[in-house]
């Protein structure tokens, strides 16, 4: 089963400011994003993975604010194959309250980011979320690295500052995305000490050498299976992605550089994401 476990849908206009698309396309390597994404489009855009995890992200100091409501309704117009997460902006929201409503829209996780947000990952508020996620269950997706997006405090957006986060609440799961890039190294040994932590690939296969070497040092640490696959939808797609995997080792060809194997390529491609995340039952 491939499960992309990183996408995204929103309304733009709506949901994203103009300011938040702006910024995106300075930093798209010369061709515009569309980024209009409402649900007919994303479900067209996952025909080529058994299931995905989406979300939209609420981040009033970013410019970004999708309802809960919009990715539960799709969510739930899809049970067989879409996984709604609700989104929380700890630095606006009402945290109970938005909380409970992640609730009782049915969605199944929450999407943070504290560098969109403008928040310390361990602020009192956060530190609230994670109290709530760990007891109900709900898996954290996580955007813990550098953004393209000028106001995002990138002090705030260490992965090593969730060792806190995984020391206090250990029956959280967590999922810290893109490897943290550039911290990448930080990321890996998170992910090996903290049983319930977790890491995914999205948006990376387009940085072929970070992605390459992250991999190999991912390899190295023993960390592979704490991996899971993800695209960042629409910023890529899960077919560019599968293919940047299997074309990894072109770097090491004619050399004596250290490879994946095509097992290890597969499993990446085919993870237990919905195990791991304690999804993979209704």
């Amino acid at each position: 089963m491939i499960v992309d476990c990183h996408t995204h849908a929103w309304a733009y206009p709506g949901h994203l400011s103009d300011e938040f698309v702006n910024e995106a396309n300075a930093r798209s390597r010369g061709s515009k994003l569309d980024l209009h994404i409402p649900p007919e489009k994303h479900f067209r855009a996952m025909a080529g993975v058994d299931k995905a995890i989406v979300f939209g992200l609420r981040a009033r100091h970013s410019g970004l604010a999708v309802p809960n409501e919009y990715i539960s309704q799709y969510a739930n117009a899809h049970p067989d194959k879409i996984i709604g997460f609700g989104a929380i902006d700890p630095a606006t929201d009402p945290i109970e309250e938005t909380l409970h409503e992640i609730l009782n829209l049915k969605l199944r996780g929450v999407k943070l980011g504290p560098i969109y947000q403008n928040i310390h990952p361990t602020n009192s508020s956060l530190m609230r979320v994670y109290a709530f996620c760990e007891t109900h269950r709900l898996p954290i997706m996580i955007h813990q690295g550098a953004t393209f997006v000028r106001t995002g405090p990138l002090k705030y957006a260490f992965p090593i500052q969730l060792e806190d986060v995984a020391i206090a609440f250990p029956e959280l799961r967590l999922i810290i995305a893109h490897l943290g890039h550039p911290w990448v190294t930080e990321t890996l040994v998170l992910i090996r000490k903290h049983p319930h932590v977790y890491s995914d690939i999205s948006a990376l296969h387009y940085r072929p050498w970070q992605f390459y070497t992250s991999l190999i040092l991912a390899k190295e640490y023993g960390v592979l299976d704490k991996i899971l696959f993800g695209s960042d939808y629409p910023f890529t797609t899960p077919e560019a992605q599968i293919e940047g995997l299997r074309t990894i080792n072109h770097f090491a060809e004619g050399t004596n550089l250290p490879r994946l194997s095509p097992d290890q390529i597969e499993q990446l491609i085919h993870c237990p994401t919905l195990q791991f995340l304690g999804l993979d039952s209704a």
